[in-house]
């Protein structure tokens, strides 16, 4: 019998509403949905203080030299966290747990590299969601009640964070139109709308499975 659960993995552009489509994307398909909660799973898995996940999550780590060897504690990490956990050892763990949750069924999960930790997964399909800088400048303002000039810094600053995380952890590129199978700028359209394009493409992928 062919395996006919679907994967969801959503990796956005700061500012472009990616969490939001994965959430409303999860209610529309009936699917468990996943984001920061992988960090507390994989804290609870590994015995670490969750700080320690929150810390490290999909920050930029190249701040200081040799930041990537056996024994580097992970940039940012509290006094509170294992000194010898490595930052491969914190993504270990949450790869440990993406793959926990998708071996239990239909998810969506957003970030933490979980197309490429699911890449030999069946039926899992990867979508990507961007904005034009202006339209997520203008979205951070309006949701954190701030500047331009603060929400423009706040963008930028997660967008290399996030590009660095994942272009560290995977042989991939983030953001590349080839790394995804659905790549989509939200801000044509708008979320709704978005979020109908995305449950369309799900489904007609679901009829093509085989029962």
């Amino acid at each position: 019998m062919y395996n006919n659960k679907i994967i969801v993995t959503i990796g956005r552009q700061f500012g472009s509403g990616g969490r939001v489509i994965g959430k409303e994307i999860a209610k529309r398909m009936g699917f468990d949905y996943f984001d920061k909660e992988l960090l507390k799973e994989a804290a609870k898995v590994s015995g670490l203080d969750c700080r320690c996940f929150e810390q490290a999550d999909e920050k930029e780590l190249f701040a200081i030299p040799n930041v990537f060897s056996s024994n580097w504690l992970s940039f940012g990490l509290g006094s509170d966290c294992n000194s010898s956990m490595s930052s491969e050892q914190i993504f270990k763990s949450q790869s440990d747990v993406i793959k926990m949750i998708a071996d239990k069924g239909n998810c969506v999960i957003v970030g933490r590299c979980a197309d490429y930790i699911l890449r030999d997964y069946p039926n899992c399909i990867n979508f990507f969601i961007l904005a034009p800088f202006e339209a997520r400048v203008e979205r951070v303002m309006s949701r954190e009640k701030i500047s331009e000039k603060e929400a423009a810094a706040i963008v930028k600053r997660h967008d290399k964070q996030r590009a660095t995380y994942y272009n560290f952890f995977t042989d991939k590129t983030w953001g590349d139109g080839k790394t995804y199978h659905f790549s989509i700028d939200s801000s044509v359209l708008g979320i709704p709308e978005t979020c109908d394009i995305i449950c369309s493409y799900i489904n007609k992928y679901k009829s093509t499975l085989l029962i």
